[in-house]
């Protein structure tokens, strides 16, 4: 992109809470670094190229934490059932089907084009376990122009014969999966990914454990989402006093490198110090939560503690990819927990929701997620004349009434680390 400045309405919220806007300002952006937001262009810069917005919002690519890119095809299904149910009726037998390259291929060609046009610039994604699957949707992501961490998914037990893997064969898959593509590109990454504890063997918990370490690969999972579950992790580890210290065991909870587990609904307080402890990454996943009956996470309770929080879809037991929904949803289930619970959950604001859905989980990726100077420029440009309206609006009534009834039509254009993304093709 070399030397830009974009003119526009600039929205972000570098601390949790505190919008800072910039009426009719400028952006500055060197190759795909944000050099600084200036109310009035900067005499050593009167001479850049100015992408004109003037009237329109510009504001952080959204960030989308957890999301199964290969259950797309199922979103919308069988979300009358519970996490258990519904895995063994849709979700195993749809990510069967990736062994297949040319299903892989056209379902993740569908998939990109609805992060793209959701205007979510970078997304962390549990795959298949079927690596060349996963090399696939890495190649596609960086063609396209997003950002990502993809994961091979590791599963040897408590699985369908027809999707369930031999213990060293996935730990020699996955170190393959690694050292193919940690280097390859840029913007797309791999990711450890044990589909969660119940169907992970001791074994391959170790075993990806030291994986994460020696290569020094981000870790992804699945923690206290449901009931039921939790209540299986402890009967197949009686040896262990919660879920987090299982993970922990065996290295996959930020013990050697960032870790972002998906839920956390259930987490009680000797886990929550553990997450703090370790610096874990909570994925808030409100449609999913409410689809399948898991519950409400106690979203207050974890950023009172320090613990990162970022947004996410959860494709497909969530069934809806924008990030903009998934604020509005998150925000109405915090709202019922706080009536019905009185547990101290204090309500979020619209800006703590922007917070989490572009910096909270940006983070997660480096400097990501703000226009704070150093950080990637990921950016949105949101046109929202055509929202119906006949007064006028303060910016921040603008970007409220944005999240809550806009949709991907206000999208005027997508950049990710200061390029210019246009409409994937494939």
């Amino acid at each position: 992109m070399g030397l830009k400045a974009l003119k526009g309405t600039i929205v972000h919220t570098p601390v949790l809470g505190a919008y800072e806007i910039l009426n009719d300002g400028y952006i500055v952006v060197e190759n795909d670094k944000v050099v600084g937001t200036f109310e009035a262009l900067p005499e050593e810069y009167k001479n850049v190229e100015v992408a004109d917005y003037t009237g329109k919002m510009i504001i952080p690519g959204f960030v989308d934490l957890h999301f199964h890119a290969p259950q797309f095809p199922n979103r919308g299904l069988g979300l009358d059932k519970e996490l258990l149910p519904w895995l063994e009726t849709y979700t195993f037998p749809e990510e069967t089907k990736y062994a297949d390259l040319d299903y892989a291929k056209n379902a993740y060609s569908k998939v990109i084009h609805e992060l793209w046009k959701q205007g979510t610039t970078r997304a962390v994604l549990f795959g298949t376990i079927h690596r060349e699957a996963n090399e696939l949707l890495m190649d596609m992501l960086n063609k396209a122009g997003l950002g990502a961490m993809v994961g091979k998914v590791n599963m040897d037990r408590n699985s369908p014969k027809t999707y369930c893997e031999k213990t060293q064969d996935s730990i020699d898959e996955t170190r393959k999966f690694i050292e193919n593509t940690k280097d390859k590109y840029k913007l797309v990454k791999p990711i450890i990914t044990p589909r969660f504890v119940p169907t992970c063997t001791p074994e391959l918990m170790r075993g990806l454990g030291e994986l994460a370490k020696e290569y020094g690969v981000h870790i992804q999972s699945h923690l206290d989402e449901n009931r039921g579950e939790i209540g299986w992790v402890s009967e197949l580890h009686p040896e262990h006093e919660n879920y987090s210290v299982v993970y922990d065991n065996y290295q996959l909870f930020g013990n050697s490198t960032p870790t972002v587990m998906a839920h956390c609904i259930w987490n009680g307080p000797e886990e929550i110090e553990l997450m703090k402890k370790r610096n874990i990454w909570v994925a808030h996943c409100p449609h999913s939560n409410t689809n399948l009956s898991s519950g409400i996470a106690p979203v207050r309770t974890y950023l009172r503690e320090g613990i990162h929080v970022g947004l996410a879809s959860d494709i497909s037991g969530g069934h809806d990819v924008s990030i903009p929904r998934t604020i509005a949803a998150a925000a109405q289930s915090a709202k019922l927990r706080w009536v019905y619970l009185n547990d101290g959950e204090e309500v979020l604001s619209t800006p703590e929701w922007l917070y989490l859905a572009t910096k909270g989980g940006g983070e997660f990726f480096g400097k990501v997620g703000s226009f704070e100077p150093g950080y990637d420029f990921d950016a949105l440009v949101i046109d929202d004349s055509t929202i119906a309206d006949v007064n006028e609006r303060k910016t921040e009534e603008r970007i409220e009434r944005y999240l809550y009834v806009g949709d991907d039509r206000n999208i005027e254009a997508r950049y990710v680390a200061g390029n210019l993304v246009q409409e994937p093709k494939f």
